[in-house]
C-alpha cells in the first residue's frame, strides 16, 4: 500500500562553503525514495565534475532562454554563475512519488516560497563564522577576493534561517546528516503524509466502512 501518491519537497539552504551538498548527497544514499534535484547552470565543469550528474552544464544564452520560457521554478545569479531547477523535472519527480530535495540559496528558496508550492525548509548552519572561513579556505581554489566576497554575502545570508522551518548545525557531517534524516522521517511520519496508509489499515477494522 502506498502511503504518500505523492512526494514531499524539501528545500536545503547554507551559505557557501557550509556542506549542504555533501550532507544531502549522503543523506540521499541512505534513504529509499528520496531524491536530490539536479540544478541547470551557465558555469563551467570543474574538474571531475560530470554533464547530467552533478548539474545539467548549459551555455548562459541557452540558460537565459529559458528563464524567458518560464522554465525554471527557481533561478539565481550566484557570484556571476546562474543555477536554476527545472519545474518540469521537479514536477515530474513528485508527482512520481518520490521525495525531493532541492539544495539552493536563500534567493531561490523565497522564488518557491512565492510560488506558493507546499516545502519544508531547512538551513545549515555552520559552527560559526571562524569554520566557515576555514572551510572555504581549505576546499576552494578561489582567489582570495573571491573567498572575502563568499564570506562577506555569508554574513547576510545566516541570518535568514527565521525564515526555515528547520535549523541544522553542521559541526561535524555524519551528525548533520543523522539530523537532516529525522527531519524528513518526521516530515514523511506527518497524518497528511500518512493518510493513504491510515485510511487502508482503519478499513480493515471495518470492512466497508467510510474513511474517517
Amino acid at each position: 500500500m502506498s502511503s504518500r501518491p505523492r512526494g514531499l519537497l524539501f528545500i536545503v539552504s547554507a551559505p557557501s562553503g557550509t556542506g549542504k551538498t555533501t550532507i544531502v548527497e549522503r543523506l540521499a544514499q541512505q534513504m529509499t525514495g528520496l531524491c536530490l534535484s539536479r540544478s541547470y547552470t551557465s558555469r563551467p565543469a570543474r574538474n571531475g565534475e560530470r554533464d547530467g550528474v552533478d548539474y545539467t552544464f548549459v551555455t548562459r544564452e541557452r540558460f537565459e532562454t529559458m528563464v524567458r520560457e518560464g522554465a525554471f521554478l527557481e533561478w539565481a545569479d550566484v557570484f556571476g554563475n546562474l543555477y536554476g531547477t527545472a519545474a518540469a523535472d521537479t514536477e515530474a519527480c513528485l508527482a512520481g512519488g518520490s521525495d525531493l530535495v532541492l539544495v539552493i540559496d536563500v534567493q531561490g528558496a523565497r522564488q518557491v516560497r512565492a510560488c506558493g508550492l507546499a516545502a519544508t525548509t531547512v538551513f545549515i548552519l555552520p559552527p560559526s563564522a571562524a569554520v566557515l572561513e576555514q572551510r572555504l579556505r581549505g576546499r576552494s581554489k578561489d582567489s582570495e577576493a573571491q573567498i572575502r566576497r563568499r564570506l562577506e554575502v555569508s554574513g547576510g545570508e545566516v541570518c535568514e534561517y527565521t525564515g526555515y522551518d528547520y535549523v541544522v548545525v553542521n559541526d561535524e557531517v555524519d551528525e548533520a546528516v543523522d539530523r537532516l534524516r529525522a527531519i524528513v522521517l518526521a516530515e514523511r511520519a506527518r497524518t497528511a503524509s500518512m493518510r493513504a496508509t491510515a485510511e487502508a489499515i482503519v478499513a480493515t477494522f471495518a470492512p466497508g466502512r467510510l474513511p474517517c
